[in-house]
């Protein structure tokens, strides 16, 4: 079986950081691990406080996932300061892990900031350089770039800005993104369960993500755009379940097309948990209870 580690914050409502990532290995067939960078207080409402590791620590977690149950892949997520930052990557090149997936977390769903302006700074310097792939948001694409983002174009330069700072191939989300509409020039697309469509031109009422490859081809995957608030722990999801496919083998375009079909359908599959922001459904191809398969 192929393993992922999750080096990320923990989330005490389990809809995002670490249990958000483990419950996808799960559901995607590959056995979890994790490195915690933060204990977390928070809900479907917003976060309460943080609490975060000691590099000290968090180097023995690692060391202790790779010298043991070697990972496949390795999903970075919050990692609320510099010093976290630089062991993450210190031990990474010391282990020489593959399959890096970097989620640079920046904004949590209820709008709620989890890094500062060093934070970012140093994410470009010790792990865009090491990460198979980066996977911001509209936001943090904004942050990264310096470009403001209001249309498909500007996520093109964002993503080739924030590649020209180190990062291999760059995935930026588009969920959020409300603008997109017909009249658009034809692109080369991904749709959930078909093959590539050469000449796709924009469609309202759809999600649409860009990826940059590291040979700098542009990947327009289209979703159908699932109107919910239950969104806790979409990018947390996302990025998981590329380090899964990625673990299994596959390139990083398919990667992140199957991902993509995982986090659609969990949206989907609404659980309506909380009073804000609930979490999405991990499970949601679990149609039998266990119960149900037990003898008598």
């Amino acid at each position: 079986m192929k393993s992922v580690v999750t080096i990320a914050g923990s989330d005490s409502s389990g809809g995002a950081g670490i249990q958000a990532d483990l419950k996808t290995m799960t559901a995607l067939g590959v056995y979890g691990q994790s490195a915690i960078t933060a204990l977390t207080a928070q809900n479907t409402m917003g976060v309460l406080g943080v609490q975060e590791t000691t590099p000290g620590f968090l180097a023995e977690q690692i060391e202790a996932i790779f010298a043991d149950i070697r990972p496949d892949a390795v999903k970075i997520g919050m990692v609320a300061n510099t010093a976290l930052i630089k062991t993450i990557a210190e031990s990474l090149r010391a282990y020489r892990a593959e399959n890096i997936v970097l989620d640079p977390v920046m904004i949590a769903t209820s709008g709620a900031s989890l890094a500062t302006d060093d934070v970012a700074q140093s994410l470009v310097r010790e792990l865009f350089p090491l990460a198979s792939v980066v996977t911001p948001n509209l936001i943090e694409a904004e942050v990264f770039s310096g470009i403001a983002i209001m249309q498909p174009q500007q996520m093109v330069e964002a993503a080739r800005a924030i590649q020209a700072l180190g990062a291999r191939a760059v995935l930026v989300k588009g969920g959020h993104l409300e603008s997109f509409g017909s009249g658009e020039e034809p692109v080369r697309l991904y749709v959930s369960g078909s093959e590539m469509v050469s000449d796709h031109v924009f469609e309202s009422g759809q999600a649409y993500d860009l990826l940059l490859t590291e040979d700098g081809t542009e990947f327009w995957l289209r979703d159908p755009r699932i109107e919910t608030q239950n969104t806790h722990g979409t990018g947390c999801t996302l990025s998981s379940a590329i380090a899964c496919y990625l673990a299994q083998g596959c390139e990083l375009v398919d990667a992140v097309k199957r991902a993509k079909f995982y986090l659609t359908q969990a949206l989907a599959h609404d659980l309506q948990l909380g009073s804000g922001h609930g979490p999405v459904n991990h499970g949601w191809h679990l149609d039998t209870a266990i119960d149900d398969k037990l003898p008598g």
